[in-house]
């Protein structure tokens, strides 16, 4: 008998508060080699909360996150950098450089993070934006000069520049016109695919979640309410995920409004 695949990314009994707000109340997920998780809930569940446990950018008081198998809380100095070198993050809002160039922004982790030369980086930038489907010309641009949709795709091919193992997408299509957002899911699909990448998402967008995600988990309250196959999603029987999912203001999810 064989053992089972160990998980590239493993979070267990994670929990994460400010004060007494508890965001993180016990997480436990797995995302196996190559598959695509999403992760849904409302504004303010936490959900970036936990892609930044995972970054290291903010240190849970309780759980373990592993990543291939070794542990990644409380990593520090090149440590830290050598499994931050595994990821590509493709930004809310895209948060692309104003002051540089198209193909310096995609290049700007190979440059400043590895040292690279800049016209081999540059010759990536530009074979990383063909990939999502930007002509060389849209390098020499700026990115005030670019439209929302062709920003998002500047950010994704920032995010593959260093042919990443994994990939997170912070809300990858806020902003977008429903085209656009699933022309920016086609290509987060054919990316990650074509990288054989690990793919983490957070989204509230459910169009969006049902084509990029091989599983979904619902986020509510500091716990993972249910996880499964995309697919299953609207068999999930669970009250607070049929209501999300189809976003009705009656239900148990209630929102919660200042006195």
């Amino acid at each position: 008998m064989t053992d089972a695949p160990q998980p590239k990314i493993q979070l267990n009994d994670v929990h994460k508060a400010f004060g007494p707000k508890v965001v993180l109340d016990g997480i436990d997920l797995s995302v196996a080699r190559g598959e695509s998780v999403v992760i849904i809930g409302g504004s303010g569940t936490g959900k970036s909360v936990l892609l930044k446990c995972i970054l290291g950018l903010l240190r849970p008081e309780r759980g373990s996150i592993r990543i291939d198998g070794e542990e990644v809380v409380g990593l520090r100095g090149k440590s830290r950098e050598r499994v931050l070198n595994q990821f590509g993050m493709l930004f809310q809002g895209s948060a692309l450089f104003d002051s540089l160039k198209v193909w310096e922004n995609v290049a700007f982790g190979l440059i400043q993070g590895r040292n690279m030369p800049r016209q081999q980086a540059k010759d990536i930038a530009i074979e990383k934006l063909a990939a999502v489907g930007l002509a060389e010309s849209a390098g020499d641009l700026f990115p005030s000069e670019l439209s929302g949709g062709m920003q998002k795709r500047v950010g994704l091919a920032r995010a593959i520049a260093s042919s990443p193992e994994i990939i997170f997408f912070d809300e990858p299509t806020t902003g977008l016109d429903p085209i656009m957002a699933d022309v920016i899911n086609d290509l987060i699909v054919k990316c990650t695919k074509e990288l054989g990448a690990t793919a983490l998402s957070i989204t509230h967008d459910m169009a969006s979640a049902r084509k990029i995600a091989d599983r979904i988990a619902m986020l509510y309250k500091g716990r993972l309410i249910w996880v499964g196959p995309a697919k299953d999603i609207d068999h999930s029987g669970n009250e607070f995920v049929d209501q999300f999912i189809h976003g009705r203001a009656d239900g148990p999810i209630k929102m919660e409004l200042r006195a």
